[in-house]
């Protein structure tokens, strides 16, 4: 059976996943003031910080239309598979559920299409879509893959996240839990996560590094009694690469992925935009 995946450009791409044929990534849209770019290929993350720190309005985004992704789904494919960024920070995940209905709409054929909530970003989609193409790849049928899938999200992969500023989540309203008065007067670094699709403190602490070994810590026990030896670490950094290895070497040290198996790269615009200058994002499977 042929398939395809769709993602969201909240979805952090690995070298490998750039290559995929059956792949397709739909944008969203970025906007500083007057300033508008399409979180594409051609997305410059240098520059786009750059122009977030000098500017005095708010970054904002916007997700893709439901023909976008009605669009997407397109073409001479038996299976479609499509994830999103969480609910509870974006319309898109609304937004795929709508293109589907649209294209449903306008053709009659038998094709099969799911659009998975990712309940996080970043890294984390990447896994759920390397997780489905290994399932697809291996002839697993569709209602099995989207099953087990589902349970992958709830069940086997975390999404944790140390910014510098929450300025960007606070200025839309995206802190729910996280009080910004409080966070103001805690004056330590915190370390974030996803859940249930909702951002929540995960720890704190004084100092940059003991809170990456914090973090390190908090992986290291989410993945108490899985084998590492196949499962993926994504780091996602936004302007601070060395940051990132640091935070590679650290949870080299302290958990039981290997080096080769964590992997470093730069955040999507979103998550450019979200993170902010200095963030660093880590998703991980077990």
């Amino acid at each position: 059976m042929s398939y395809k995946i769709i993602v969201d450009s909240c979805c952090d791409l690995t070298a490998q996943m750039k290559e995929w044929s059956n792949f397709q990534v739909i944008p969203l849209t970025l906007q500083i003031g007057d300033y508008v770019i399409a979180d594409d290929e051609n997305f410059e993350q240098d520059d786009f910080i750059r122009r977030m720190t000098q500017s005095n309005v708010l970054a904002q985004s916007a997700c893709p239309s439901p023909q976008a992704f009605a669009g997407a789904c397109e073409g001479d494919y038996d299976d479609i598979y499509i994830i999103t960024i969480t609910d509870k920070l974006s319309g898109c995940y609304n937004s795929a559920l709508q293109g589907v209905a649209l294209y449903k709409d306008e053709h009659n054929d038998s094709k099969n299409i799911h659009v998975f909530n990712s309940l996080a970003t970043s890294g984390l989609e990447a896994l759920i879509a390397m997780e489905i193409k290994k399932l697809a790849d291996s002839g697993a049928a569709f209602n099995n893959i989207v099953s087990s899938v589902e349970k992958f999200i709830t069940e086997n992969c975390k999404l944790y996240f140390c910014l510098e500023s929450f300025d960007i989540l606070k200025g839309n309203g995206r802190l729910f839990n996280l009080a910004a008065n409080v966070i103001e007067a805690l004056r330590v670094k915190l370390i974030g996560r996803a859940e249930n699709g909702k951002v929540a403190i995960a720890g704190k602490d004084l100092t940059q590094k003991r809170t990456f070994i914090k973090l390190a810590g908090f992986i290291d026990r989410d993945c108490s009694g899985s084998s590492l030896e196949d499962k993926l670490c994504i780091i996602s950094h936004v302007c601070c690469e060395e940051k990132a290895e640091t935070v590679k070497e650290i949870i080299k040290n302290n958990t039981g992925f290997s080096e080769e198996n964590i992997i470093i790269i730069k955040a999507s615009g979103l998550n450019s935009l979200y993170g902010s200058n200095g963030g660093i994002l880590v998703a991980f499977n077990f």
